[in-house]
């Protein structure tokens, strides 16, 4: 909830409140007005007031009326989702029940069960039973149950989402974050997989804009100076395609919009190139008008049209025409050599395929109705349902599994027999023969692939045709769990390795009891709990399987006092820990020095721990998160883990900034890559060490064919010194990149 007695940049006297509200409210009617029918205006009419009154003392963090945000969160739902009356219905209420008096009895009273149900969906958790669960992630659970129950939670949840990413400015830094990982890390992938490709968009651009604000004003900023040429270029390209469509009396439309910043900056990263180099700044895309039943025929027409005038690239042809995505996406997509020898990239779809693609889910229900086409949504929702069904796991592993297998783009791989799968792309051979059956994924042994045998850790790609090949001596082992992406294989093997456990942790619980009772207490829950804890285990089972195992042979019992029939853990001793810096002799090192960062608004200074995952150094963007046994770790903003730890565990996200300290030196690593010419190395060290004095660590260099590839451990004070070494690196001759380390950490 972003609410707060505060009224900042925002003055209105309550006249112009109350006629700002009521605009709102008229303009929501005039969205909703071709879906209206008898008594709907009246039922729209009664949510608003009942939710205007609800929130009538709330105000955001912008200092406005509150019931704005159910209003616009509405009227997303209505124009850019295309939904209707009830779902506005719910829009309008969905906050009611968290933070005002309105209860869910109340909804059901004046609206009816469907109404209540979703909007019950829609309303946050507010205290976890398990104390090691996340809230956030638990929220993210019980909306994603509700998903196959019905499917408006999620689209009115994306519409909030999307207005609350839209009004964040007023919000603090550490929110933003924890807002903005939450969208990059489930709702942009939800809006995507529910085919609402703008809104995706959107979300993955405002994330952006927070978590990466320098990127992000950079990339909008190159898109605004080369607007111009891109108009000229794109102009130039559309005019032949036009002419030989409009000579062929096709009725259409045909334009180039330019790539959002965040797809834009992820080709950047992957490729690793920088924004001049990346091709495919926009895309064309040609809508026609085309009858239903003629529609797969004029879009080939056209693509054949288009590959006349300009030669296509054969691997990039994508055609969800004969297979739509399971979202119920349709389109041919080509990428052509354009004039200027640039690739572009060309759409291809009909008006219907257009909607589908902006509206997604709403507008294939709209479509479906009557074509008998149960719908891959439809599957999709069965496949979420089955694992759902036998869900034990903890929310945070849940919500990864959730990611990995239903919210990925999808494969096709075909039985033996010719039917389709549809499997999550990186599934695996292991994870097919799960789809198709639990028996046949537990005995599987290996497969065979388009008729050629590959191990069962064999990744798949659309069209590949499976085989599975099964033994009865087969049974799932742990590592089984490192090669499948499906959450049905996963929790399958999961269930089997506990069954194995629970048979062996029988031995262990033995010997437990033995001992236990040998030193006069008694076998029971709280003492076996207290044993768990002293081990920092997450439950008996894992206690007793260890104890079988030997992993833990309970000497340590020894040091326990037994009061009455209880045991009594030994008082810990507490252990501070300090950061070790191997580090040159001139950084003196003490643990003054080592205290860099202030937290909150206190200048209290606490021990803490640099995140291994991404070597933050002074001027990285930073946050502090708490973890269980370690302390606090500081990570990156734009660490590989950052989205997962704040998405799960907003909760232990401390704000964190660094205080300047130029007597302590930071290891960092980056890599180089550039023609292996002679004297290239002697030109990198002089330049590290002797123009810029920084101390080298390590230097490992690998030269083949003509190129070098080098990794340089260096000692730097902050980012600044950084981003110095690495544009004066750039500048060398013969040097291609220069990139610091971010996602696999420093090479050992």
């Amino acid at each position: 909830m972003d609410t707060v007695e505060t009224i900042s940049k925002y003055n209105l006297s309550d006249e112009q409140e109350k006629k700002l509200i009521l605009r709102e409210y008229r303009a929501l009617l005039r969205s909703l007005k071709p879906k209206l029918k008898h008594g709907d205006k009246e039922l729209v009419r009664h949510a608003f007031e009942m939710a205007a009154d609800a929130h009538k003392t709330m105000r955001r963090k912008s200092g406005e009326p509150y019931i704005l945000h159910p209003l616009a969160v509405a009227q997303i739902c209505v124009e850019e989702i295309g939904l209707g009356v009830r779902s506005t219905i719910c829009a309008l209420l969905h906050d009611t029940v968290e933070d005002t008096d309105i209860t869910l009895d109340d909804i059901e009273r004046e609206f009816g069960t469907e109404i209540a149900r979703i909007v019950d969906g829609l309303t946050k958790i507010s205290n976890v039973i398990d104390v090691n669960a996340s809230q956030q992630a638990e929220n993210f659970k019980k909306i994603l149950l509700t998903l196959t129950d019905d499917p408006r939670v999620i689209l009115i949840k994306l519409a909030d989402r999307l207005h609350n990413m839209r009004t964040m400015e007023s919000m603090k830094r550490e929110k933003q974050l924890k807002i903005s990982s939450e969208t990059i890390y489930v709702y942009a992938p939800l809006a995507h997989r529910m085919g609402l490709y703008s809104i995706k968009t959107e979300l993955e651009d405002l994330a952006m804009k927070y978590m990466e604000p320098s990127t992000y004003k950079e990339i909008a900023k190159k898109l605004a100076e080369t607007k111009r040429e891109r108009t000229r270029y794109i102009n130039e390209f559309i005019r032949p395609i036009k002419e030989k469509m409009e000579a062929a009396g096709f009725k259409f439309e045909i334009y180039g919009r330019p790539k959002s910043i965040h797809s834009i900056w992820n080709k950047m990263r992957k490729k690793g190139v920088d924004f001049e180099e990346v091709y495919d700044l926009f895309a064309i895309r040609v809508i026609l008008d085309s009858p239903q039943d003629k529609e797969k025929e004029e879009c080939w027409k056209v693509y054949s049209m288009i590959t006349d005038e300009y030669t296509p690239s054969p691997e990039r042809l994508r055609d969800w025409l004969s297979n739509p995505k399971s979202n119920g996406y349709e389109a041919l997509h080509t990428t052509v050599m354009g004039p200027q020898g640039k690739w572009v990239e060309v759409q291809i779809r009909t008006r219907r395929m257009n909607e589908i693609a902006e509206k997604g889910l709403a507008a294939h229900w709209k479509y479906k109705e009557g074509s008998g086409d149960e719908g891959r949504f439809e599957k999709w929702f069965q496949q979420i349902r089955e694992v759902i069904a036998n869900q034990e796991t903890d929310s945070v592993d849940f919500l990864q599994d959730f990611k990995t297998s239903f919210l990925a783009e999808e494969i096709y791989v075909y039985t033996p027999k010719g039917d389709v799968k549809m499997l999550p792309t990186g599934s695996t051979a292991l994870d097919f023969a799960f789809s198709i059956h639990s028996a046949v994924g537990s005995k599987c042994i290996g497969a065979k692939v388009n008729h050629k045998l590959v191990p069962i850790s064999h990744k798949l790609r659309s069209g590949d045709q499976v085989e599975i090949i099964t033994s009865n001596k087969q049974k799932p082992n742990e590592d089984w769990l490192n090669f499948v992406v499906t959450a049905k294989a996963k929790s399958k093997i999961k269930d089997s390795l506990k069954e194995e456990k629970r048979k062996i942790a029988e031995e262990g619980k033995y010997t437990v009891q033995r001992k236990v009772e040998g030193m006069g207490a008694g076998f029971n829950q709280t003492n076996i709990d207290e044993l768990t804890s002293f081990y920092k285990l997450s439950s008996q089972l894992d206690l007793f399987y260890k104890v079988a195992t030997k992993s833990i042979d309970l000497k340590e019992l020894k040091d326990f006092h037994v009061l009455g029939d209880k045991l009594e853990a030994p008082k810990p001793q507490k252990i501070v820990q300090e950061i070790k810096f191997d580090q040159p002799q001139h950084a003196a090192l003490n643990k003054k020095d080592t205290e860099l960062i202030i937290f909150g608004e206190s200048s209290d200074k606490i021990v803490y721990q640099l995140a291994n995952c991404c070597k933050p150094i002074p001027g990285d963007d930073v946050f502090g998160f708490v973890t269980t046994g370690k302390g606090l770790t500081i990570h990156r903003t734009n660490c590989p883990n950052a989205a997962k730890l704040l998405s799960n565990y907003g909760h232990r996200v401390v704000k964190t900034k660094w205080a300047k300290n130029k007597e302590i030196s930071f290891l960092t690593g980056v890599k180089i890559v550039g023609l292996d010419d002679v004297g290239v190395i002697n030109k990198i060290t002089n330049l590290i060490s002797g123009e810029l004095k920084i101390n080298i660590n390590a230097l490992t260099i690998e030269a083949k064919e003509g190129m070098f590839e080098g990794n340089i451990r260096v000692y730097v004070h902050d980012k600044e010194e950084l981003d110095e070494l690495v544009v004066r690196l750039k500048q060398l001759n013969g040097i291609d990149t220069v990139d610091r380390y971010d996602t696999e950490g420093l090479p050992q």
